[in-house]
């Protein structure tokens, strides 16, 4: 028998808080991290985003970030922060013993450093030294030195299922007895190059987004990390155990490069597989962290996919983006930790900026945080080209 996969520490940092009881006292509040643009300059100052407040210095002050270990893009530093909550929160100061790893996601890397840089770097050699930090790999690789990490590590790249994958393939490593405890999460700094792409696509939403409304108009880009240590049943500390990971399961539909099937077929096929793994019936899953990106054609394809699959026992719905943005390529750790968070407090999380919930689906959000008994959790995360993923998390 394989061992069993238990979350033993989270991290989360994001624009609604910069730890996780930050973030709950947020949901509790109903209180958004949407707001105006501050880290940069932009002709789309206008436009709604998902920031931390924080500056690079500040960031690199919570991280502990000493420049003996290098040039820290404001990707890295966020990731360090939610590593850094997920391995105390475990009870370990580092990594090193046994067989642990690390799995990190990210879809822009040291972007932001880039975005700074890239001119000079066209005329002189003044800034290479910057370089190395501009690959996707380079937060992992800095959380994996500060951590002492060095028997497996890994970094995913699946725009926004990224990190979902991240949890999933370092479960899987778990379960394949191929590791003891990995660290798995992602990251993503909000940059030009992400809030300029996704104006391309007009996927942007200029009011802020709104999951599952009538009148959603699009997306609002987040920034944020997010992390979860998890170990095997064999090693894992009994007093440190949050919940477990129970079901995870990824489908690729491959329907177009950027959109998700009208029917949600690829969402359906990842949240079935998910649950049988899981070995568990739709009606026993007590509550469900959507995508739920606020965009016309997610909701409405994620939306059909639960309807499909739950059918007549839809458990209780929300989409977290509206208090986070949509922080891409950690959006998949990001929900994974509201839902470990879920299970740990026994609630449900609310969906807001919802006044007219869309009429073509039966369930409808919680409006704040609720009390409930909540075993099994389920979050989804949905990339482009169809790279549709999903984690259930149980309690023990």
């Amino acid at each position: 028998m394989p061992p069993r996969v238990f979350v033993t520490g989270a991290g989360l940092i994001t624009a609604a808080g910069n730890d996780t009881g930050e973030n709950l006292a947020s949901l509790v509040a109903l209180r958004t991290g949407i707001g105006r643009l501050s880290l940069f300059e932009s002709v789309h100052a206008g436009i709604p985003v998902a920031e931390v407040k924080l500056s690079n210095e500040m960031l690199a002050g919570m991280a502990g970030a000493d420049r003996k270990e290098g040039i820290h893009s404001r990707n890295a530093l966020l990731a360090l922060i939610a590593a850094q909550q997920a391995v105390t929160g475990a009870g370990y100061r580092d990594l090193s013993g046994r067989r642990s790893g690390i799995v990190f996601a990210t879809t822009a890397g040291g972007m932001d450093l880039n975005e700074r840089y890239y001119q000079s770097l066209l005329r002189e050699d003044t800034f290479k030294d910057f370089i190395p930090v501009f690959d996707s790999a380079d937060c992992t690789e800095k959380i994996a030195r500060r951590f002492g990490i060095r028997y497996s590590v890994t970094t995913i790249s699946t725009a926004c299922s990224s990190s979902a994958n991240a949890i999933m393939y370092a479960a899987r490593m778990i379960r394949n007895r191929r590791a003891d405890r990995m660290l798995a999460g992602g990251t993503d700094a909000l940059t030009k190059f992400t809030l300029n792409g996704f104006f391309a696509l007009e996927i942007v939403s200029p009011s802020g987004c709104m999951p599952f409304d009538q009148y959603r108009n699009g997306l609002t880009i987040g920034e944020g990390a997010a992390a979860l240590m998890l170990e095997s049943e064999e090693t894992a500390d009994p007093e440190r155990i949050i919940c477990e990971i129970t079901g995870y399961a990824n489908a690729n539909e491959a329907y177009h490069p950027t959109a998700s099937s009208a029917e949600g077929t690829g969402a359906a096929m990842a949240m079935r597989r998910a649950l049988e793994i899981a070995r568990l019936k739709p009606d026993e899953i007590g509550y469900i962290n959507a995508h739920g990106t606020g965009t016309e054609i997610n909701d409405l394809s994620e939306g059909r996919a639960i309807e499909r699959v739950f059918q007549d026992t839809i458990p209780p719905v929300s989409s977290t983006k509206a208090f986070t943005g949509h922080t891409l390529g950690a959006a998949g750790a990001v929900e994974a930790v509201f839902s470990v968070l879920s299970i740990r407090d026994q609630i449900l999380l609310p969906g807001i900026n919802c006044p007219h919930p869309m009429p073509e689906l039966s369930f409808r959000q919680p409006a704040v945080v609720q009390k409930a008994v909540v075993n099994h959790v389920v979050s989804n995360s949905f990339g482009f080209g169809g790279n549709n993923t999903t984690l259930v998390f149980s309690k023990i």
